[in-house]
Order: structure tokens, then C-alpha cells, then sequence
């Protein structure tokens, strides 16, 4: 499947989408990552409890189940829009565009007011430049 390009104003035009999303999903990957070391903790702890904390245990991790359930959809949610989400902590989303005849990221990260960075497919984040808006 070919990937999505995108033009700048078509980047901007999502970021609304995206920011709400964007948050959706760091909402969801903290109840995720927190229910993952609950049960990493209970796993540790059977070994001089037992039961009680088995029980503990499988209820955490069918809450966890529905935790990555919901986390996995929403990442999808930010597939289907044509964006790849590279960071969820950070915020950080890429949009495929090409730049004088090659393909590129235009890059985003939550909070900018809008798409003003742009990288090569292989630099990620640390090798962001500024976008030259031409008036």
C-alpha cells in the first residue's frame, strides 16, 4: 500500500484531529503503562502471598487487555488519517511529503501551533529544520 503525502496546508488542516487524539492516546498509554507495572508488581509479589494476590493479578490483566485494546484502536484512528504517530509521550507525528523530488516527513509535535519542521525519512526528530514558507 502506497503511503499518503500530504501538502502543508493538508498537514495543518488535521492537526485539530490530532491534537485531540494525541491526547486521547497519552491518556490511554498512562492507564496502559500503569497497569502493566501493577501486574509486573503482583507477578513479584504471588510468590509470598499467593492467592490473593492471583486474583489481583488476572483482574489487572484483563483490565490490561482492554487498556491495549484501546490504545491499539486509537493508534489505528491516527493510521487511518494518513499520519504516522512516531511518539505518543512526546506527541511527535510524521506527514509524508515530497521535497524537491524526494520523499520526506513534514514533522509535528503537540503543542506547535502548527507544521513548521520537516526531516528525512531516516533522521526522526533530532534532525528536524525549519520549513522556508515562501510567501
Amino acid at each position: 500500500m502506497r503511503p499518503q503525502y500530504f501538502t502543508l496546508n493538508e498537514a495543518n488542516a488535521l492537526l485539530p484531529r490530532l491534537s485531540d487524539l494525541l491526547l486521547q492516546m497519552k491518556e490511554s498509554k498512562a492507564k496502559h503503562d500503569q497497569l502493566r507495572e501493577k501486574a509486573t508488581e503482583y507477578v513479584h509479589r504471588m510468590s509470598s502471598n499467593g492467592h490473593v494476590i492471583e486474583m489481583e493479578l488476572n483482574e489487572t490483566r484483563q483490565e490490561l487487555a482492554k487498556a491495549t485494546a484501546e490504545l491499539n484502536s486509537l493508534i489505528e484512528r491516527g493510521r487511518e488519517l494518513g499520519c504516522e504517530v512516531k511518539d505518543i509521550d512526546q506527541g511527535l507525528v510524521d506527514f509524508r511529503t515530497e521535497r524537491d523530488g524526494r520523499e520526506v516527513y513534514l514533522c509535528w509535535k503537540l503543542g506547535e501551533p502548527e507544521v513548521r519542521w520537516w526531516h528525512e525519512l531516516d533522521t526522526g526528530f533530532a534532525g528536524r529544520r525549519p520549513l522556508e514558507i515562501k510567501p
